[in-house]
């Protein structure tokens, strides 16, 4: 019988994958040369982490075809946390006389104004002359004040 193939890999394996390797990082590290080598390590590994998400966020925003900029129809609210992730509600307004689709890469910062997290949130049918809104959840649990931004959006 032939080996099954695997399946590829999406964005929340990858991460899964990489904050496994932050943990392993953190344990060699720490142990070998102390606890600030250990928060340098782990800090270049969730920077990677953070950058590798953002980059997905970023294809799938591509994959888009015949999306409009539509940044300035869409608004995001107050961060709050829900269990272990943040979240945020998302709302766009279709200023067209049809109803509408709207991709959405909203961006949660730190209160320094660092890069935590991206996620790609769709908000559908969002009728003509009308509001929907959804809502954006981190990839990951973050941890301190966090605000929300939007990225990019796309009506389609």
């Amino acid at each position: 019988m032939a080996p099954r193939p695997r399946a590829r890999a999406g964005a929340g394996a990858r991460l899964r994958h990489t904050a496994g390797a932050v943990l392993l990082a953190l344990a060699a590290t720490g142990t070998a040369t102390g606890c600030d080598a250990a928060k340098e390590a782990a800090g270049d590994l969730v920077s990677s982490a953070t950058a590798a998400v953002a980059s997905a966020a970023q294809q799938k925003m591509d994959e888009i075809k015949d999306g409009v900029n539509a940044t300035g129809d869409v608004t995001a609210g107050a961060t709050s946390v829900d269990g272990d992730r943040t979240v945020t509600t998302i709302t766009a307004t279709n200023p067209k006389s049809s109803a509408a689709d709207y991709t959405v890469m909203v961006t949660f910062r730190d209160d320094g104004g660092n890069l935590l997290d991206t996620v790609v949130l769709n908000i559908d049918a969002v009728p003509a002359g009308a509001s929907g809104s959804g809502t954006a959840r981190s990839n990951r649990t973050l941890s301190g004040a966090t605000t929300a931004e939007i990225t990019q959006a796309l009506r389609h």
